[in-house]
C-alpha cells in the first residue's frame, strides 16, 4: 500500500468519530470511479430529497501542503444535515472523504477537486439514491461548486432549489483573489454562469469570511435578492444562528 494511503487511514481513524442520529444510516455508494460515503435518512421514496454536499474538507495542511486525507474535520455540514427534519435527507461526502479507496490520489482533493470524474461520481451517487425525485441541493464551500455543476450539466436531475453556504461559486476569481495557481484539472461554474442563474437559488454568505469573501459571491450571483449576509460568520464558524433557516429552504 502506498505510504500516503497508510497515512490517510490513520488520519481517518482520528477525525471521523462523531455522533450520528439513529435514523441516519451510513452507506457507501460505488460509482463508475470513486466510492462515495453517505449518511441517509429516507422515510418516503416518493417525497422530495434534501442533499447536503460537503466542502473540500481537510485538503491542505496549515503549511500549505496537500494533506494525505481530505476527510473534513469540521462538522458544519453534518450538523446541518443531521438536524434537518425533512423526510428524506442525505449527507453526501466528496470523493476520498471518510473512505479508503485505491483510486484516490492527492490531486483528487487539490487540483482536480472539481474534475469531470469527481463530478460524475457525485452525480451517480445522487442519482442512485434519489432516482427521479425532486431535489434541493445544499452545498458548502466547494460543495456549492459541485451542486452548481451538477445542476447545469445533468438535466435529468429534478432540482427544485440550490442553496449555498459560504459557497465557492467562481473558482477563477477565487484562485486569483488568493494568488493560487489555477485548478487546471477542474471544471468551473464560471463558464456556466448564465445557465446557473436560471435555477431557483439562495446564497448564505459569511460577513467575516476571508476564504470565500462576500464580494466574490456578489460578483457571481446574477440576482442580488438571492444573497443573505450572515453577520459574525466566517468560513467555518458562526453559522448556528441560521441553521434552522437553511434547513427550511
Amino acid at each position: 500500500m502506498k505510504v500516503w494511503l497508510v497515512l490517510a487511514f490513520l488520519e481517518l481513524m482520528a477525525c471521523s468519530s462523531f455522533d450520528v442520529p439513529a435514523e441516519f444510516k451510513y452507506k457507501e455508494i460505488q460509482t463508475s470511479s470513486f466510492k462515495i460515503a453517505t449518511w441517509q435518512k429516507i422515510t418516503d421514496n416518493n417525497a422530495p430529497f434534501k442533499v447536503y454536499i460537503e466542502g473540500d474538507g481537510f485538503a491542505f495542511r496549515a503549511n500549505g501542503r496537500i494533506s494525505s486525507n481530505p476527510t473534513p474535520r469540521g462538522t458544519l455540514v453534518r450538523e446541518l444535515a443531521f438536524g434537518d427534519k425533512h423526510q428524506n435527507v442525505i449527507y453526501l461526502a466528496r470523493p476520498c472523504q471518510f473512505v479508503t479507496d485505491a483510486i484516490c490520489q492527492p490531486q483528487d482533493w487539490s487540483n482536480a477537486r472539481f474534475s469531470t470524474q469527481a463530478l460524475q461520481a457525485q452525480y451517480e451517487a445522487v442519482k442512485q439514491i434519489t432516482g427521479n425525485s425532486s431535489l434541493t441541493l445544499v452545498g458548502f464551500s466547494g460543495g456549492a461548486q459541485i451542486a452548481g455543476l451538477m445542476a447545469v450539466k445533468y438535466s435529468d436531475l429534478k432540482i427544485d432549489k440550490l442553496v449555498t453556504v459560504a459557497g465557492n461559486l467562481d473558482v477563477i476569481r477565487w484562485t486569483e483573489y488568493h494568488h493560487l495557481p489555477p485548478l487546471n484539472l477542474s471544471l468551473d461554474l464560471h463558464n456556466y454562469r448564465n445557465a446557473y442563474g436560471k435555477f431557483n437559488q439562495v446564497h448564505y454568505i459569511g460577513a467575516d469570511d476571508d476564504n470565500i469573501v462576500p464580494e466574490i459571491t456578489r460578483l457571481f450571483v446574477i440576482n442580488p435578492h438571492n444573497l443573505i449576509i450572515v453577520e459574525g460568520a466566517d468560513h467555518n464558524t458562526g453559522w448556528e444562528k441560521v441553521y434552522e433557516r437553511i434547513r427550511q429552504e
